[in-house]
C-alpha cells in the first residue's frame, strides 16, 4: 500500500469532530447520500447479523438505520469522538437502543471473530493507517462477517487542492487512498472476496469559503500535522479564490468527490449469494492500474 502524502494528527482530528458534533448534520448533506447508498447495498445481501458494528458511526443516522433493519441484532456504534457520541445518544430513543463505544479503528475494544456485520461509511480516510485498521476487521469478523464500507479516492477535492497549489506550496487538502490501494490491503489482511466501485459525486457552492465553511462545520479539517498552524495570509486566500472562480459554471463552484464502495468477508467464509451491481466487480489487486493523484 502506497504511503500517505501526510501524516495525520489524530488528536486535531479527534478535536474537530468533537467540535463539528452539534453542526455536522445540517452541512453533511453528500455524506447522507452516500450513507443512503450504502444502506441500501445490504439488501443485496443475505445476512442475519446477531451483533453489527457501525464504526465511525458519527452522529447515529446510520446506527439508528441498522437497528430499524436489524431490530433483533446488537448493534454498537463506535466513534474516536465523544461529542458525536454524545450527539448519537441525545438522538437516540428507547426503541432503537445501542452501546456506544469511543475507540480509535486500529485498536477496537471487541473481541476476536464476535462481529458479523461491519458497516462504516465515510470514515476510513481519517485512517492512513490502513493495514492496521483492516487487520482490526479482519480479528473481529466472524467467518462470516461481512465488512460494508465507503472511503474518498484520491480525486476528492481536486479542486480545492488545486486552487490552494496555485496560492502556495502548503498542504491543505487530506490526501485519500487509491482503490486499487485499498483492494491490496483488504486481501493483505486476509480478508475474502473484496469487491470495490467508485462513483463521482458533485456539490456545487455558491463561493470557495462556502465550501471551507461547509468542511469545518463537518469536522473536515486539514488534519496534516505538517500543516501550517498561523491564521492564511489574506493574499494567499485572494489567490486561491480566484484560482477556484476559473471552475465556476452555472452559477456555482463544483466540488468532486470520489466515493469508493467497498465490501469484503471474513477468512474462510462461504460467502453467501450476493447481487450483482452496475459497475461493481470483484478483482485481482495486481490487476488493477494505479491512478495518479491530481496534485
Amino acid at each position: 500500500m502506497a504511503e500517505p502524502a501526510f501524516s495525520l494528527d489524530r488528536r486535531a482530528v479527534r478535536r474537530s469532530f468533537d467540535r463539528a458534533a452539534t453542526a455536522y448534520d445540517g452541512a453533511a448533506r453528500l455524506q447522507a447520500e452516500v450513507r443512503g447508498q450504502l444502506l441500501e447495498r445490504l439488501d443485496y445481501v443475505s445476512i442475519e447479523p446477531r451483533v453489527v458494528v457501525d464504526l465511525g458511526c458519527g452522529t447515529g443516522h446510520s446506527t439508528r438505520a441498522l437497528k430499524d433493519r436489524f431490530p433483533r441484532s446488537r448493534v454498537i456504534a463506535i466513534d474516536l469522538a465523544e461529542g458525536m457520541l454524545r450527539e448519537a445518544r441525545r438522538r437516540s430513543s428507547w426503541l432503537r437502543r445501542f452501546d456506544r463505544v469511543c475507540a480509535d479503528a486500529r485498536r477496537l475494544p471487541l473481541a476476536d471473530g464476535t462481529v458479523d456485520l461491519l458497516f462504516s461509511n465515510l470514515m476510513l480516510q481519517w485512517c492512513p493507517e490502513l493495514d492496521e485498521v483492516f487487520a482490526e476487521f479482519r480479528r473481529v469478523l466472524r467467518p462470516r462477517g461481512l465488512v460494508n464500507f465507503t472511503t474518498f479516492g484520491p480525486d476528492t477535492l481536486f479542486e480545492l487542492r488545486e486552487a490552494w497549489a496555485a496560492a502556495d506550496g502548503g498542504v491543505h487538502v487530506n490526501a485519500f487512498t487509491d482503490m486499487h490501494d485499498l483492494g491490496e490491503g483488504l486481501l493483505r489482511a486476509g480478508l475474502a472476496e473484496p469487491v470495490l466501485d467508485v462513483e463521482r459525486m458533485q456539490v456545487g457552492f455558491p463561493d470557495a469559503l462556502a465550501l471551507m465553511r461547509d468542511l469545518k462545520a463537518i469536522g473536515a479539517h486539514n488534519a496534516n500535522a505538517a500543516r501550517a498552524r498561523g491564521l492564511t495570509g489574506r493574499r494567499r486566500l485572494a489567490s486561491m479564490q480566484a484560482a477556484y472562480e476559473r471552475r465556476r459554471r452555472d452559477g456555482v463552484l463544483p466540488a468532486t468527490y470520489e466515493v469508493v464502495f467497498g465490501q469484503a468477508w471474513g477468512p474462510a467464509a462461504e460467502a453467501p449469494v450476493r447481487g450483482r451491481r452496475g459497475g461493481e466487480f470483484t478483482f485481482d489487486a495486481g490487476a488493477i492500474g494505479r491512478r495518479t493523484v491530481r496534485s
